[in-house]
């Protein structure tokens, strides 16, 4: 589906309950297979407590991505190709549907979901400062592991 179709549902989900709790997010994770690399980029609207709308886009590379960095860098560089489609405009045709609801406790909120982690024993952590970056740059709220759930569970089941 293109991502103007992709749009329209978002839209829509979000006009059936113009007062709710949104998150908007998107992230991305891989898979080495034989011969390929899966990537899938997920993008999910939550209406926190009242459902969620979810697709995915899938993206082949015809070769085994081996290093980690080169990897983790490919998987950002597909959230922000999708993030940027979300335009200023279309990110205002979003917040406008929550606006006469501010005062009753309508929120929206746009995340980069990174499927990487912190933690000391994890390979990628020396990475975290640089995609955080990256997506902070693109004025969306950085999530890494555990709070990455796009990324490191949504998507990560359709890569396999």
């Amino acid at each position: 589906m293109s991502f103007d179709k992709v749009f329209e549902h978002i839209l829509k989900f979000m006009r059936s309950q113009p007062n709710g709790n949104y998150r908007l997010m998107v992230g991305t994770d891989s898979q080495v297979h034989h011969s390929h690399t899966t990537f899938i980029t997920g993008i999910v609207i939550l209406n926190e407590g009242n459902g969620v709308w979810a697709c995915i886009r899938k993206v082949l590379v015809p070769r085994r991505m081996l290093q980690l960095h080169e990897r983790i860098s490919y998987e950002l560089s597909l959230s922000e190709e999708i993030v940027s489609l979300f335009t200023e405009e279309r990110k205002n045709q979003l917040i406008d549907i929550i606006l006469p609801y501010l005062y009753e406790g309508a929120t929206f909120s746009m995340e980069g979901h990174i499927d990487i982690g912190a933690g000391k024993h994890n390979k990628t952590s020396k990475f975290v400062k640089e995609m955080v970056t990256r997506m902070e740059a693109m004025g969306v709220e950085p999530k890494i592991k555990p709070d990455a759930f796009v990324a490191s569970s949504y998507a990560n089941r359709y890569t396999k």
